[in-house]
């Protein structure tokens, strides 16, 4: 996930949708609209010096407490969801296994990430993210595509939004290259990604079956204050 604030206010408008809006939709544009201003006030504190960073940090808290139904979120331990990486893949070994937890301007983020290659050269890289702070509206808003849908295609690639062993995803991939990606929205929290080197789709998709999505989702209350 993206940490700098900018970006995910300019997610949060892009999944607001044209057309009737919903309560949801509206509570969503007012989290936009309040983390946008949080945003420049960060910036204007920035560029004039520390005296209105308290300021502005207090704003940023309260546009994501906002955006949040006022929950405060403590991420899993990172070492948790590493604990849900798998060992192996299809025809892989798994090279590498990292996590970390990061937080800033009272946003939380941890996230484990596993590195998988085979002896042919074609690797899988899974990451499981915990976007904590942002769970909800605001957390959706990060992943713009949980809250659209679209299906486009060329002659040598596609991206669409689909579903998941029952859980919103983003599918994309590219034929000439041989790589592509999927990602899942588990308890409108967790995020699992898999992105694939010299593989096929089908390849993609079974790195994301082989992470237990329903033991994720039983975590998605942990940490909800």
């Amino acid at each position: 996930m993206d940490k700098r604030p900018g970006l995910v206010v300019l997610s949060l408008a892009l999944a607001l949708t044209t057309g009737c809006k919903s309560p949801e939709q509206k509570a969503a544009e007012d989290a936009a609209k309040n983390m946008a201003e949080a945003s420049k006030k960060m910036e204007e504190a920035a560029k004039s010096g520390t005296a209105n960073i308290g300021d502005a940090m207090a704003a940023m808290n309260a546009a994501i407490s906002g955006a949040n139904a006022g929950k405060k979120v403590e991420t899993v331990d990172f070492k948790q969801l590493k604990d849900l990486l798998p060992e192996s893949l299809p025809g892989m070994k798994r090279t590498n296994a990292t996590g970390e937890k990061t937080a800033a301007m009272g946003m939380q983020v941890s996230n484990a990430e596993g590195d998988y290659s085979s002896d042919q050269g074609s690797s899988i890289t899974i990451k499981i993210s915990d976007i904590g702070s942002l769970t909800g509206l605001a957390g959706m808003a990060a992943y713009a595509w949980a809250a659209t849908e679209y299906d486009r295609e060329s002659d040598n690639s596609y991206e669409k939004t689909t579903t998941f062993n029952g859980y919103k995803a983003h599918e994309k991939y590219d034929k000439q290259s041989k790589s592509g990606e999927l990602s899942a929205l588990v308890g409108n929290r967790f995020v699992v990604e898999a992105r694939g080197s010299d593989v096929d789709m089908d390849a993609i998709k079974a790195a994301v079956g082989k992470v237990d999505l329903r033991k994720l989702d039983g975590m998605k209350t942990q940490g909800v204050q």
